[in-house]
């Protein structure tokens, strides 16, 4: 079987594989043999039917099919012994000659290839890049120990209504004052207050004692929001749009309160386990502090990653792409990919490729393998920090071990978080290679430099 390349530009070339009889025709015939012991033909025993028969039936097809094959192994196999640097899949020329594969038995297929462009982007102490540091405020702490505090208290029996309570009664529907006879009763109707959305209604319940009954509108409490209006009441949702203007009398039958814990041995203890240091509010800060720094350092290298990368793809300049075959091998690969849509994201498409090829070029240069070690303990940092958004600080490592787990188990997320690792040794290339100015910052003052790096 026969290869060669024809390059039609620096980073085009055309591929073409020739294939004769003699490159197939054993594969055939094996293939043909094999039917015919499994081929269940009326009028013949199974196994039996004549060669061919079986011929004359699928011999077309056994035959397209290993001819496929083989001219996939030659095509690839050319590839890596060449060791060409390709970007996506080869795709067949377009205007191909046909074949009559039943009845002709030589055949050339070609290829179009877009090869990789040869990319100089060098790393120099000259370079000077920031690294934005950010640290927790002390309103931050505070917040996060009130959490804490909250996450471990009790549930507890309460007289009088406040906004973060949680509020069970008796909801009747009403007409012209009075019970409607046959309307809408919900023995258990429950409400918290701080997710209401109508402030008229439900300052009616602020300040209630138990016992007492107000007069609410449900359809108002909840802005029309079916769902809510539905659970509150106990009804099909179907029922909602016609309670729009309905008063219902609510007695209030149970107020639930969610008591904060105190910050004593007890709290430390339940959050931190007997053997634990952290026995003081000093103790807690610190650790609340350590928490956040871990929390916002994958923020910070993201940061510096993204500032690297412009300065990366500023360094490599224009580079030359053959965007007409790079278009059809994406729009091969995406069957739902749309032309205008391509078009318009060919230049963001082009500098990733280009970023990749350097982050590539830069690893493999400083020797750098993402080993599943280095992925375990990224996916562990960021089951850690997911976890500490909900003010859940102090997750047994089982926990977060199972959870990590299940993230590296999806494929999709598996390959977001090898490419986040590898963006995390080039980080750590470039802070050895560049100069690199380190600055504290606060979340408000990050997030206002990445809300300009967005608009820029």
């Amino acid at each position: 079987m026969a290869v060669s390349i024809k390059q039609t530009s620096d980073v085009a070339a055309v591929i073409t594989v020739q294939v004769s009889a003699a490159d197939y025709q054993p594969q055939v015939d094996k293939a043909l043999k094999n039917y015919q012991k499994n081929a269940s033909i009326p009028g013949f025993r199974k196994g039996h039917a004549p060669l061919g028969l079986i011929k004359k039936q699928v011999g077309t097809s056994v035959k397209v099919e290993e001819i496929n094959r083989a001219v996939v192994s030659a095509l690839f196999g050319y590839i890596d012994e060449e060791k060409l640097q390709i970007l996506g899949n080869p795709l067949p020329v377009e205007d191909a000659e046909e074949y009559d594969f039943a009845t002709e038995e030589n055949f050339e297929f070609s290829y179009d290839v877009a090869l990789a462009p040869k990319i100089e982007a060098k790393l120099e102490k000259k370079d000077k890049l920031t690294y934005y540091r950010i640290v927790a405020t002390k309103e931050m702490e505070d917040e996060q120990i009130k959490r804490m505090l909250e996450n471990a208290g009790k549930q507890v029996e309460a007289d009088t209504v406040e906004d973060n309570d949680v509020v069970y009664g008796r909801a009747l529907e009403l007409a012209d004052g009075q019970p409607k006879e046959g309307g809408i009763e919900a023995a258990q109707a429950l409400i918290l207050p701080r997710f209401t959305k109508s402030e008229a209604e439900k300052a009616k319940l602020i300040g209630a004692k138990l016992g007492d009954t107000i007069t609410f509108e449900p359809f108002a409490l909840y802005d029309g929001q079916v769902p809510e209006i539905a659970s509150l009441l106990q009804i099909e949702k179907e029922a909602v749009p016609a309670l729009d203007g309905v008063a219902f009398s609510y007695q209030i039958t149970k107020i639930s309160r969610r008591e904060a814990a105190e910050l004593n041995d007890a709290f430390f203890t339940e959050a931190f386990g007997e053997g634990s240091d952290i026995r003081s509010e000093e103790a807690l800060r610190k650790n609340i502090q350590e928490s956040f720094a871990e929390q916002f350092a994958t923020e910070s290298d993201f940061k510096f990653t993204r500032d690297l990368r412009a300065l990366l793809l500023k360094k490599a300049g224009k580079v030359a792409y053959d965007e007409a075959l790079l278009k059809r091998i994406f729009l091969a690969r995406n069957a739902e990919a749309k032309v205008e849509d391509l078009d318009r994201d060919m230049p963001q498409i082009l500098d990733d490729i280009t970023f990749d090829r350097i982050k590539g070029q830069l690893l493999e240069a400083a020797g750098v393998q993402i080993s599943d070690e280095d992925l375990n303990k990224f996916a562990l940092i960021v089951a850690k920090n997911q976890f500490a958004m909900y003010g859940m600080t102090s997750v047994p490592d089982e926990l977060l071990e199972n959870y990590a787990q299940s993230m590296l188990k999806d494929e999709r997320t598996k390959e977001s978080l090898i490419d986040r690792v590898a963006d995390s040794k080039l980080a750590a290339i470039a802070k050895e290679a560049i100069t690199v100015t380190e600055k504290e910052v606060s979340p408000e003052e990050f997030n206002k430099l990445m809300s300009e790096d967005t608009k820029a």
